[in-house]
């Protein structure tokens, strides 16, 4: 089961790679007010959230104990990533705050994953 998890963990780390990698290669459009959602934004953001899904069950299965609370913080943080990416996706250009907001968001969540014992 051990390695399973871990599987599902690395996948995790490409998805959220995918994402912040979509909103970092945007940094500089994001100056120029032509930044944009890329399909790597979107789909590293639905891979976080399948991964994330099946980490939670695995992990009540194999009988490790859950934050249930970072998770369902987690998992909001997620929900208004994904809504905003999805939503926005086929923007020629996207507002600089809302732009930002997501990169701040993804950080977030990152921070939280990594701090929050």
């Amino acid at each position: 089961m051990d390695v399973l998890i871990h599987l599902f963990v690395g996948l995790h780390i490409i998805g959220i790679a995918s994402l912040l990698g979509g909103f970092l290669t945007q940094m500089k459009a994001m100056g120029a007010g032509t930044a944009r959602f890329v399909p790597a934004m979107l789909h590293g953001a639905l891979t976080m959230l399948v991964t994330g899904v099946i980490l939670v069950g695995l992990n009540h299965a194999d009988d490790h104990s859950v934050n249930n609370i970072k998770i369902g913080v987690k998992l909001a943080l997620l929900i208004v990533i994904l809504g905003l990416v999805y939503v926005k996706r086929d923007e020629e250009k996207v507002d600089k705050g809302l732009f930002g907001l997501v990169g701040l968001l993804t950080t977030a969540n990152i921070f939280i994953a990594v701090l929050w014992t």
